[in-house]
């Protein structure tokens, strides 16, 4: 039981890639996110898709060799631990001064090679969101790095924890701080099954590059 394996793949894999899980008081499964609570536990691949089947095939009570009680919707529980996990970081990088707000700052925070990663709320326009992600393009031509966004959150949630208004679009700076927020940010995307846009737009690099390379 202590040993890291997915009770749904049977594969080994890092803390980091897995959710582990106890056995409450009361007999329900309860997600260990900061993997902390006592107790034999059982670890599960750290995504929604693999969550679901777990408790669908009741691999839960096979795995703690007991009658264990599943809530009914654990993929939504542990998607809002990791959320309230993510967005409290957010929170903490801003008071340290690791934030850049508004379009304009975002797009130079990443031109400048500041930004660790960018955020875009679910309302954001493809306007903004493109200009954005025109930018990340240009920085990774001139041979910096590749600086991923998430779509993660929607206003509302980002101008909660960032203490502004109508939050749409933010930069999260290189720093202690920023990596700290990117570790949360990076379990949730992958939780949610990763972002179809950075791959896109990781992609679409990859092609420009190998044309450019063609035309030598």
């Amino acid at each position: 039981m202590n040993d890291r394996t997915c009770i749904v793949t049977r594969r080994q894999a890092e803390p980091d890639e897995l959710i582990r899980f106890v056995v409450g008081p009361d007999s329900a499964v309860v997600p260990d996110i900061k993997r902390n609570l006592p107790g034999r536990g059982c670890w599960v691949s750290a995504d929604r898709l693999h969550i679901d089947k777990a408790a669908a095939k009741n691999l839960f009570a096979r795995a703690f060799k007991a009658q264990v009680v599943v809530p009914p919707d654990l993929g939504g529980m542990v998607d809002g631990l990791l959320t309230r996990s993510a967005l409290g970081m957010l929170g903490l990088a801003r008071k340290a001064g690791s934030i850049s707000l508004g379009a304009t700052k975002v797009e130079s925070a990443v031109r400048g090679g500041l930004a660790l990663f960018v955020l875009h709320a679910t309302e954001a326009s493809d306007d903004g969101v493109r200009k954005i992600s025109q930018a990340r393009r240009a920085t990774v031509h001139l041979g910096g790095p590749a600086i991923l966004a998430y779509k993660l959150f929607s206003e509302a949630e980002l101008s909660l924890a960032l203490g502004g208004t109508n939050v749409i679009h933010a930069a999260v700076l290189a720093g202690d701080a920023g990596r700290a927020v990117q570790k949360r940010m990076v379990a949730l995307d992958r939780y949610r099954g990763g972002s179809p846009d950075d791959l896109a737009m990781l992609a679409a690099v990859a092609d420009e590059d190998d044309a450019a390379e063609d035309m030598e």
